[in-house]
């Protein structure tokens, strides 16, 4: 008999481990690596990560950000679910350790006179061996227990290693998700409020058309009187000054949707956002053109897909394993006893412990589907993180590239409204000295406020492509 235990326990443990052999792990695909430096950058020393205080220095938007990012309800979602992930790797940690139950369990049976347990319990109670508490109580059968029992399955191939590896990188990647929202948040609450900045000046700039086009208006109202000019004059002044007031409702509306939408983001209810009643009359921004490429390990995104690619390697692993035998160890320590009375007493005393190796002989379709998902899923994880980086860094590219060509527009955009300006005024004296119509004044005019709002849209892309910038090299919030 136990020639035939060894060798079941010798065909268990080598069919297990020749399913195992042939469970190999697929090969994983190749990450191209990154450039060295990015696109028309001769630089070959490392600069700085961008600091956001340093880059936007406003105070009004500091403290904006840092009281969104107590109320936001999706980085509390996050928090949850970071907890959620502390929780599995204890879990996880757990699965080393024993289970232990404590037990109190009471039982009543009638053996039939013809069974096992009736005839041998009959004949124990005959014996002259036992003394007088010994005997076994037969109508009924009692069996008293009060103990523990445990539970112990021992880590032979690293199943629960992988297992718990892959729960660490779960939670890293948790955590590194909870980073990537903040720097969403943090981008898209500073471009609202740069946007708010851009319509303040706008409005500015409207309402101080309007003040110019009512002055021509009741010039031209009064030349009118005087004979100088006709309905057909006055009538163009006021449509143009109607359409600019237009224009400045329009800002009002927009002005208030951001201002709502900004708000939603910050957890709170609509009201009015505390900031600067325009943009920056300077653009104050100097970028160094060799940003390495190694900075993109900063980004939240790509460290989250790396350590998704680390778990699921682990969950491979611990597939993998799963086709050999498990070794579960269960000791306990109880009171056993067949009488109430004698629970307690020294000689209940009772403790032991089983062994089971157990090999998934009918198990492997079940197993080798997992095994298949856990290949698909780490194959999946490398390729996600391989377009992360080619997004990250085309992202940094294009923004980098946005900023200094913002930049360039901007400049010639400015000196095109310094001429405009100068060309309103020179249309409105040829005017007055009959050298000039009033539809060369209009369309100065006009020429000037589309010029002066372009300008400070331009302006304000310019802030927006920095966030970008900023976003697309790692973000956070310090």
């Amino acid at each position: 008999m136990k020639h035939i235990f060894s060798r079941i326990l010798i065909v268990l443990v080598v069919g297990a481990a020749a399913g195992c052999k042939v469970m190999q792990p697929a090969p994983l695909p190749r990450v191209n690596p990154l450039p060295e430096r990015y696109s028309d950058s001769t630089a070959s020393t490392d600069s700085t990560r961008l600091v956001f205080r340093e880059i936007f220095p406003d105070t009004r938007l500091h403290s904006f950000i840092a009281s969104a990012l107590k109320d936001n309800t999706d980085l509390n979602m996050a928090l949850q679910r970071i907890t959620m992930a502390h929780a599995r790797l204890a879990e996880r940690k757990g699965a080393f350790l024993p289970a232990v139950n404590g037990v109190v369990s009471a039982a009543a049976d009638r053996y039939g006179d013809y069974t096992l347990n009736g005839v041998g319990n009959f004949d124990t109670n005959l014996s002259p061996n036992i003394g007088k508490d010994q005997k076994i109580p037969v109508s009924p059968t009692t069996d008293m227990f009060i103990g523990l029992t445990s539970s112990w399955e021992i880590d032979l191939w690293g199943k629960l290693r992988h297992q718990k590896k892959a729960a660490q990188a779960e939670l890293l990647a948790t955590e590194k998700g909870r980073q990537l929202i903040i720097t969403s948040l943090v981008a898209t609450l500073a471009e609202g409020y740069y946007n708010l900045l851009g319509l303040d000046t706008e409005l500015g700039i409207v309402r101080k058309n309007i003040a110019l086009q009512q002055q021509a208006l009741e010039i031209v109202e009064a030349q009118k009187a005087g004979g100088r000019a006709n309905e057909l004059a006055v009538q163009q002044f006021r449509a143009q000054l109607l359409n600019t007031r237009g224009i400045e409702f329009r800002i009002l509306q927009d002005r208030t949707r951001i201002e709502n939408e900004l708000n939603a983001l910050a957890g709170k209810y609509p009201g009015q956002i505390i900031r600067d009643t325009a943009l920056p009359e300077s653009i104050a921004v100097s970028l160094e053109t060799g940003l390495p490429a190694s900075l993109l390990s900063a980004r939240p995104d790509v460290q989250q897909a790396e350590y998704e690619m680390r778990a699921n390697n682990e969950m491979v692993q611990a597939a993998r394993a799963a086709f050999l035998p498990s070794l579960t160890l269960n000791p306990y320590v109880a009171l056993n006893a067949f009488t109430p009375s004698l629970l307690f007493n020294a000689g209940s005393a009772a403790y032991g412990v089983a062994g089971a190796l157990t090999a998934p002989l009918f198990q492997q379709r079940r197993l080798k589907a997992q095994f298949v998902m856990a290949n698909a899923a780490s194959k999946a994880s490398v390729y996600n993180y391989q377009q992360k980086l080619l997004n990250a860094y085309s992202e940094v590219v294009t923004n980098m590239s946005a900023v200094e060509n913002l930049k360039k527009e901007y400049a010639l955009k400015l000196q095109e409204v310094q001429e405009l300006q100068r060309a309103v005024a020179s249309a409105r004296e040829l005017y007055l000295t009959g050298y000039a119509t009033y539809l060369e004044v209009i369309t100065a005019q006009k020429n000037v406020l589309e010029a002066e709002l372009r300008l400070q849209e331009q302006k304000r892309n310019i802030y927006i492509s920095l966030i970008q910038l900023y976003r697309s090299l790692g973000g956070g919030w310090e």
